[in-house]
């Protein structure tokens, strides 16, 4: 004699089974974002990505600042040599190779030169300042004309440098005016204009970078 199964019974089984099924396994690993190497940031840099640039700078800005700090023991120098060095990480990143070495290899060995090159001219800058104030003037005349072409020279740096910050769009024109202008940090600009910190830094770079091919033609001039 055959067996019958109630089929509400049978049914509820069945659900039973499917909602066993559906629950999400127990202990199961959530996969965690992909962080960007060191590799490809530099690469993302060298085709020109910014945002590249910029998370370059939040993970090394901290190791970069203290060797400029061993080198030229100054903490305000010490920030504008490094916007500095990060413009040349921009500017430069071409010539890192991979095959070569590591990044970070890379970036502290042109940091130590950029700060050593600072240093040097601060130093040179206090030997003729103290050359300067002790050598008698002995030729006042000449004094006043090499003072006279120093005005104009930095008058017509002056213009220069207006015409070039007046060029850039108008969201990296106030990042730099607050920067150097008005002398406020990064943190600060950000917390006076509600822009996000990565943001400002990246305007920073960007309209650094503007400034800088701008002035190449002084700077041959020079």
């Amino acid at each position: 004699m055959s067996s019958s199964v109630d089929p509400s019974v049978q049914a509820a089984a069945s659900n039973r089974a499917v909602q066993t099924s559906a629950k999400p396994i127990a202990g199961a690993v959530e996969l965690e974002p992909v962080v960007a190497s060191d590799v490809d940031l530099m690469l993302g840099i060298q085709s020109g990505d910014a945002e590249a640039l910029s998370e370059l700078y939040d993970r090394y800005s901290g190791v970069v600042k203290a060797l400029i700090l061993r080198i030229i023991h100054d903490e305000t120098g010490a920030d504008d040599l490094l916007q500095e060095v990060f413009m040349e990480i921009w500017n430069q990143a071409k010539n890192f190779s991979a095959q070569k070495g590591k990044p970070l290899g890379w970036m502290v060995t042109l940091t130590r030169r950029r700060a050593i090159d600072a240093l040097r001219k601060r130093q040179a800058y206090a030997r003729a300042a103290g050359r300067l104030q002790a050598e008698p003037e002995r030729q006042p005349l000449a004094w006043v004309q090499n003072v006279t072409e120093n005005a104009i020279l930095a008058r017509d740096t002056r213009v220069l440098m207006a015409k070039v910050v007046n060029s850039l769009p108008e969201a990296q024109q106030r990042v730099i005016e607050l920067a150097f202008f008005q002398g406020m940090s990064q943190r600060e600009i950000a917390s006076n204009t509600n822009i996000p910190l990565g943001t400002v830094k990246t305007r920073l770079e960007l309209g650094l970078k503007k400034i800088y091919d701008g002035l190449k033609e002084l700077k041959d001039e020079l």
